[in-house]
Parts: C-alpha cells; sequence; structure tokens
C-alpha cells in the first residue's frame, strides 16, 4: 500500500483507529476558550471531530497521508530567503504553501486514486476521504499514525520532513494494523513560540486562532483588529514564521509533483501591484488557487494592511510609498466598507510615518 502512496505523490502512509476518547479533554477545553475564533463551525460540530465513526458510520479505521509541498526547485537556504521577504515590506508575501495549485484539489483527487487502487487490490470497501474538508482532527490522526509529533505550534513535525506537508485521511471499514506513534523531539525549543508575531501561541501545544496571521487573513470575514494590524507585516495571506525558525525544516523535502510549483505573480508581488488588482483579475489570477476562497473584497484588505504597515516604515519621499499612497486612495471610494476603512486606515499610518 505505501508503494501506491508513493506513486500518487506522497511521502508516507500510516493507520491510527478511531478512539480519540483522550483528545476530547483538550479539545473541548480550546472550544470553551473560544480560540477558535469566528470558525463557529468547529463549535457546531462538538466532539464529532473526535469520534470519526460519528462522522462516517462504519468507520474502523484511519489511514493518514502526507505530502509534501516545497516546490522543487526550493534552494536549501529557503528558510533564510523567506525570513528575507519578511524585511521588505513593500513586497506582498504569500504562504508558501498557497504559492501553488490548490492542495484540498490535489490530495482530494490523489486520494481517491489510493483508494481505487486498493478497491482492486482488494475488493469494493466503505471509504471517504478527507483533507481539511470537514470535521476531522487531522493532527491528532497523524500523530497517532507515526507521521510525526506534534510541536509546540500545533503543527506536525516529522523528524525527515519537518512540517512542510499536507495531511489528508481515508476513513475505511477495514480493521487495519495501526503504526505506531513517534517520540516527540522538540525539547526545549521554543523558537516557534519566539517567532509568532502576534503572541498566538499563547502556551507550548496551544494556539488562540484569533490572533493568528493565518486565521486572521484567510477565515477571520471582517476587520482585522486594530492592535493586531502592525504585527502582521506584509503577511497577505497566511503565515510561515513560525516554520521558518524551526530547526527541523532543513530536513523539509521538495515535492516532485508540479502542482504546488509557485505561480507566477505569487512571489516577489508589489503590494501596490496586488491593490491594483481588479475582480476580475484577482480571478483569473488565483484560478486554481487557494487564494480564491478568500474573495476579492478580503484580498484588497489583506493587502491595505500590509500597505499601511510599510507606510508606517518607509520615508516619505520613497518611491514605493508614494505608488502606495495612489492604489490606497484609488480604494477609498470601492463598495465594500471593509475595504474602504483598511484603506483609510492605511493611509492613515503613511501620514504618522511622514
Amino acid at each position: 500500500m505505501c508503494g501506491w502512496a508513493r506513486a500518487l505523490g506522497f511521502t508516507a502512509l500510516g493507520a491510527a483507529g478511531v478512539d480519540l476518547a483522550s483528545a476530547e479533554p483538550g479539545l473541548r477545553a480550546w472550544l470553551a476558550s473560544g480560540f477558535h475564533g469566528g470558525m463557529d463551525y468547529m463549535a457546531a460540530h462538538g466532539m464529532k471531530r473526535a469520534r470519526p465513526a460519528e462522522l462516517l458510520p462504519g468507520t474502523v479505521s484511519v489511514l493518514t497521508a502526507r505530502m509534501d509541498y516545497l516546490p522543487l526547485g526550493t534552494p536549501a537556504n529557503w528558510q533564510v530567503l523567506e525570513r528575507a521577504r519578511l524585511q521588505l515590506p513593500d513586497e506582498a508575501v504569500i504562504s508558501l504553501y498557497a504559492r501553488g495549485r490548490d492542495y484540498h484539489k490535489v490530495l482530494r483527487s490523489r486520494l481517491q486514486k489510493l483508494a481505487g487502487r486498493i478497491a482492486e487490490e482488494i475488493g469494493p470497501f466503505g471509504h471517504r476521504v478527507f483533507t481539511d474538508s470537514a470535521p476531522v482532527l487531522e493532527a491528532e490522526l497523524a500523530a497517532r499514525s507515526g507521521q510525526g509529533w506534534r510541536g509546540k505550534h500545533t503543527l506536525v513535525l516529522a523528524r525527515e520532513g519537518g512540517s512542510m506537508f499536507f495531511l489528508g485521511e481515508i476513513y475505511v471499514d477495514l480493521a487495519l494494523p495501526f503504526t505506531p506513534p513517534v517520540a516527540a523531539r522538540c525539547g526545549g525549543c521554543t523558537a516557534c513560540i519566539e517567532a509568532c508575531p502576534t503572541r498566538a501561541i499563547v502556551a507550548p501545544y496551544r494556539l488562540d486562532a484569533r490572533r493568528c496571521i493565518s486565521y486572521l487573513s484567510i477565515e477571520h470575514a471582517g476587520p482585522i483588529p486594530l492592535a493586531l494590524r502592525p504585527l502582521m507585516g506584509n503577511h497577505v495571506y497566511g503565515c510561515d514564521d513560525c516554520q521558518l525558525v524551526c530547526p527541523w525544516n532543513k530536513y523539509a523535502r521538495r515535492s516532485a509533483l508540479p502542482d504546488f510549483d509557485t505561480r507566477a505573480g505569487m512571489s516577489d508581488l508589489p503590494l501596490a501591484h496586488a491593490l491594483s488588482w481588479s475582480e476580475p483579475e484577482f480571478l483569473r489570477r488565483t484560478e486554481g488557487s487557494p487564494l480564491r476562497r478568500i474573495g476579492h473584497p478580503r484580498w484588497l484588505r489583506n493587502v491595505a494592511v500590509a500597505a499601511g504597515n510599510a507606510l508606517a516604515h518607509l520615508p516619505a519621499g520613497n518611491t514605493h510609498a508614494a505608488a502606495l499612497r495612489q492604489a490606497l486612495a484609488a480604494r477609498l471610494e470601492h463598495p465594500s466598507p471593509l475595504v474602504r476603512e483598511h484603506a483609510q486606515w492605511a493611509l492613515g499610518q503613511g501620514r504618522a510615518g511622514v
């Protein structure tokens, strides 16, 4: 089975049971703390997330799959280069995983093919594939099946692959032998906690999504809280900061799939240019991309925040600052009040920096 998975681009395959009762207290406490923010669906699903057999009746085991996503041509010093991007105030930074094709489409298709290959071998069986698309405790299942251990940033870390990978699952009605978990290897390291710009990692293994830049720029639908805007820097979609400092990511593997290669315009993107995208242009550029899901107004909201942070740091006479002011001014009459308010705020940051 592992050979079939590798042929489809997966790095590793594991199997876990469906008894996740020991994970329920932590999930319940996380929800009670409100750390899920506006992701109301997480509270609505309740403990179903920790009960695979309730989500898909008849489920006996869960196959877990891992797929690396760093582009094939990623240089050895990629962590250094990506950290350097964060020091370029007029550049829009998109999370690494989102610069290629939407991973939901890639993983779902390949998990279905893997399930089909298994069916060819053993005959029809009950199953359903998932990849970040249903109430599934992905990281918990991955850790239980030996895909890696939970890092202090709550992501799964693999000794031979860091954390730069996607996870997917196949719920099956087959009694499979479980793969054993691996030992945690974070030790006393707290680099990820210290690197978080918004202090969203409130304690080891505990994340307040309401402060997380990935949540704010992707899941959050309303205005970005004023106190957090300056902390977002030039992030416009997602955030990799906790992964960029993780020592284990020196072992992150490159994907052999062209799907995750960086698309034109998804890196080295000037903020002023990103602000100029009309909705048709946004839709054209993000076709088949995970960026499409936030829609054009939230894209402009995110870019406006980054532009305001840039104006607060760039000298008043800087040509990039002038271009940003012009691009922001053009959004002051946007139909969306969300866009207008963030553009106005951003211009105010520029005045403060003059």
